[in-house]
This record gives C-alpha cells, sequence and structure tokens, in this order.
C-alpha cells in the first residue's frame, strides 16, 4: 500500500499545474482537430439526424474563433458567474465568524456515544464552506474526541474523511454544486442547447446521501478503527489538551450570534415563501411553475443573500461587524480568495470552447453512445465504467471543477444520447470525485491532514493516515453506489425538477 500511494505521489507530482495542464491540453485538441478534420472523420447525431464533422482548429475560422470569441468564453462560462455570487453571500458568512460558530456548536456538546455520528455529519453540513471546511473541521473534530476522553487521532481522521471523501454530499446547497451544475449544463449544451441543469438537481440525493455517508463512516469507525487508534494512542500534552479545549467551547457573544443568524435565516426563509406562494409570483415559472422558475434557475442568488443576510446578523450580534463598511470588505476578501479558481477558469473555458467548436466532443459521444448500443450494455454496466475512470482520474486530478471539465464534455452528451438525463451523470460523477479525496497524498488536504495528525502522535506518516483512511474512503464508495442504484432503479428524482428513469 505505501509502495502504490508512493507511486501516485510521484506520478502526481509531475503533473503541471491545472492551469498549465488545460493549456497543454488545448494545444493537444488544435492538433488532434487538424488530424480528425484532415482525415474527414464525423458523425451523424441520431437526435438531429445531422451530419457532425470535425472542424479544424487551425484553419482560419478556427484561429478567428480561439483569438476574438477568446473574452466572451470566458465572460460566458456558466459556473463563473454563479460561483461569484454565492461567494459574496458565502464570504460575508464566512469572514463575520458564523461558519466557524457553526460548525463548533455541532460538535462541542456531543456525547461520546454520540460525537462520531455527529461529527461526520458536521462534515458533511461543512461542505457550505467549500474548502475552509478543512481548515476548520479537522482541527475542531481532534478537539471534540479529546474533549470526550477519546482519541484524537481518530477525531482527525472521521473529520478529514467526512470534509473529503463525503466533499459531494451535504443536506445544504453548496458552491460545489453551482460550480458542477454550471460545467454540466455546459456539456449538455453539446446534445441540447437548451438544457439547464440548475445547483438543486442532485439535492435528495445530496441530502440522502449525507445521512447514509454519515452513519457509514460512524459505524466504520466504531468497529474497525477505533481498534487501530487504540494502537495509536496521542503524545501526551496537558497545556495543549487546555488551550484546545478553551477553543472549542462557544463564547456568549458567539451563541447570541447564533441565534441571530438562526432567526434571521428563518424570517429570510419565510419572506421567499410567502413571496412564490401567489400564483402570480414574478418568482414562478410559465404557467405557474416552481420547477422552472427564477426561484430555482436563480437559486445563486437566493443563496447568496441568505449567507449575507445570516452573516451579517452573526456579526452583528456577536460584535465581529461594527458597521456597513464590513460588508462590502467582508465580499473583496472573498473574491480574492476566488482568484486562484477564476485564473483556472479562464484556461478550461478557452478549453471547452475549443472542444465544442471543433465538433470532437459531440463525435466522440455519438460514437460512444453507438459502441455501447450496439454492445448491448445496459445503463448500470456504463454506470459502473465512469465510476471506475473517475475514481482512477481523481487519484492524480484532484481539482473537482477541473476534472468535471475535462471528462463531463465526454460522459453527459454520451449518456444523453443514450437516453440517461444529465443529472444523473453528474450524480455519478459526485461519487467518484469524493471517495478517493482521502486516500490521495496529490490533494494539499491530505498532507494539511498529516499534519495535523502529527500534532498528537509526531510518528505518523503517509502510511499511518492512509491505514485509517482507505478502508473508510472504500467503503464509502460501495455503500454511495449502492445509494445511487436505488435511486436510479426506484425512479426517485435526484432533485426538485430533476428528470426520473
Amino acid at each position: 500500500m505505501l509502495r502504490a500511494l508512493g507511486g501516485i505521489e510521484r506520478l502526481g507530482n509531475r503533473l503541471p499545474h491545472p492551469f498549465w495542464l488545460f493549456v497543454i491540453l488545448s494545444a493537444a485538441l488544435a492538433l488532434a482537430s487538424w488530424g480528425l478534420a484532415a482525415a474527414g472523420v464525423s458523425a451523424v447525431n441520431p437526435a438531429t439526424s445531422k451530419t457532425v464533422a470535425v472542424k479544424n482548429l487551425l484553419s482560419a475560422d478556427g484561429v478567428r474563433m480561439m483569438v476574438g470569441d477568446a473574452i466572451e468564453n470566458f465572460t460566458s462560462f456558466p459556473p463563473l458567474g454563479t460561483i461569484l455570487v454565492v461567494m459574496l453571500g458565502v464570504a460575508v458568512a464566512e469572514r463575520s465568524g458564523l461558519l466557524a460558530a457553526v460548525l463548533r456548536s455541532g460538535v462541542s456538546k456531543v456525547s461520546p456515544r454520540w460525537v462520531t455520528f455527529a461529527l461526520a455529519f458536521t462534515g458533511m453540513v461543512a461542505h457550505v464552506a467549500s474548502d475552509a471546511a478543512y481548515v476548520v473541521l479537522i482541527p475542531l473534530g481532534a478537539l471534540a474526541f479529546r474533549a470526550v476522553g477519546r482519541s484524537p487521532v481518530l477525531g482527525v481522521v472521521v473529520a478529514f474523511v467526512s470534509v473529503s471523501a463525503g466533499y459531494d454530499a451535504s443536506p445544504l446547497v453548496t458552491p460545489v454544486d453551482a460550480i458542477l451544475s454550471g460545467l454540466t449544463t455546459a456539456a449538455a449544451h453539446t446534445v441540447d442547447p437548451a438544457y439547464v441543469v440548475t445547483p438543486l438537481a442532485n439535492y435528495f440525493f445530496s441530502l440522502a446521501s449525507s445521512l447514509v455517508l454519515a452513519a457509514t463512516i460512524t459505524l466504520v469507525t466504531e468497529k474497525l478503527l477505533a481498534r487501530r487508534a487504540e494502537a495509536l494512542p496521542a503524545d501526551e500534552d496537558a497545556e495543549a489538551l487546555k488551550d484546545d479545549l478553551g477553543e472549542l467551547a462557544l463564547r456568549p457573544e458567539e451563541r447570541r450570534g447564533l441565534r441571530a443568524a438562526l432567526l434571521t435565516l428563518v424570517v429570510f426563509v419565510a419572506a421567499v415563501v410567502l413571496a412564490v406562494l401567489p400564483s402570480g409570483s414574478p418568482l414562478r415559472g410559465e404557467g405557474g411553475s416552481i420547477v422552472r422558475s427564477p426561484l430555482l434557475t436563480s437559486i445563486a442568488v437566493f443563496l447568496a443573500l441568505a449567507f449575507l443576510a445570516a452573516g451579517w446578523a452573526y456579526g452583528r450580534a456577536a460584535g465581529t461587524v461594527t458597521s456597513g463598511r464590513d460588508v462590502p470588505a467582508f465580499m473583496a476578501h472573498g473574491m480574492r480568495e476566488l482568484a486562484p479558481i477564476l485564473v483556472l477558469f479562464f484556461a478550461i473555458s478557452q478549453f471547452l470552447a475549443y472542444f465544442r467548436w471543433s465538433g470532437i466532443g459531440e463525435v466522440l459521444a455519438i460514437d460512444g453512445a453507438g459502441l455501447l448500443k450496439s454492445a448491448g450494455v445496459t445503463g448500470p454496466v456504463v454506470f459502473l465504467g465512469i465510476l471506475a475512470v473517475v475514481t482512477v482520474i481523481n487519484l492524480v486530478v484532484t481539482s473537482g471543477s477541473a476534472q468535471w471539465a475535462l471528462v463531463g464534455p465526454v460522459f453527459v452528451p454520451m449518456l444523453m444520447l443514450l437516453d440517461i438525463p444529465p443529472e444523473y451523470t453528474q450524480a455519478l460523477y459526485r461519487i467518484a470525485d469524493s471517495c478517493t479525496n482521502a486516500i490521495t497524498p496529490m490533494s494539499p488536504y491530505f498532507v494539511m491532514a498529516l499534519g495535523f495528525l502529527q500534532r498528537y502522535r509526531r510518528s505518523a506518516g503517509i502510511g499511518t493516515l492512509a491505514s485509517m483512511t482507505v478502508p473508510l474512503s472504500l467503503t464509502l464508495l460501495v455503500v454511495w453506489t449502492v445509494l445511487f442504484f436505488v435511486f436510479w432503479w426506484l425512479g426517485l428524482p435526484l432533485g426538485p425538477g430533476a428528470p426520473v428513469r
């Protein structure tokens, strides 16, 4: 196992930064389009009966598109506006201290019997804070376990796996939902230019997943990993314990802030519900529909407002927001933290635009779907194949948005041609993208979790962490896949407005 992990680490270290990876892929795509166009490669789209031929990106028209449409390719990139708007609100909630207080309150007063499930489920809720969940919850997991007399080593592992291996499961709508739905929408446009995948497309599945995964983590931890942790006692440090427990407890002003945030959130939700109740409400869609309405298609705006209102209320009550000037300052800080993602989005948006214009993605999807149909391959077999491919890729390409931008333009239209809605393909991706996050040394948060582990067990290494995360990750992969098939076979909707089989 250690040798395999070392090989993954060495292979991953040879990969360039995701930005350069997509630049290289764009160059390779241009060369491939030249060769395929010269060979006259084409396919007939069964949905439209039109012939789709590969177009040469290095032709005069291709060069004009790459240069002339570069800005439009970026500004019209579906996830761009969504993530910017959502993060305006999330930044206020985070910088005011609301998100950290919510996570701490979730694990601060739990009995030893329920601490594992409470921490695991808090990890699912923590996904609303995106990558900040790692920074907040991993140390708090150690503190929570130590506070009830259990191994902080086990607390680090449970918190890390809950956030990483369950990254795409949450009882709340998260920024990840906004990013993935935008990328899925862009990929679906290869087959149906009018198709829209909303951030709520997988909500029911994600909600069920958060409960099932939290229970699974609890079962594996208590029945298997707890014994392993007993053989890895934490290094004694009484002073650190004293300081840690002090950090875990909420101060009076923080509790006051949480009450204010909860009240504000209840009022906000009630106001939205009242606004959408009238049949002629502008928040309803055509014919009074709620499923295809501005309320759901523009859910990013309402999410941002909810986070903003709750963060403002918390900050005013807790004393972390002293004036109206703090709000735009918090928003600006959130935008600065998005800078690396925006840089990556520029490279991804150009690659996807080239991929779409060249027609290679559509030809691959048509030929791939035709091959699967002629071979008589059924949905479940296709699903397992996609899970296997994405799981392996995720060991070396740990950026969820980058990976989905890479494989989504092929998988989504290919399965659409097999009459499998994009929402199901996206749900499959969420499973495979999450479960191996906790076992790959290529993840920066694997290294961070190891650092926290070494705080309590100085001799811990990659093997120490992997020996406890591998059983959890593999079990979660199996259980989560079974849950997906339950939704598929029973014809349950994955989210509001999502089509069923």
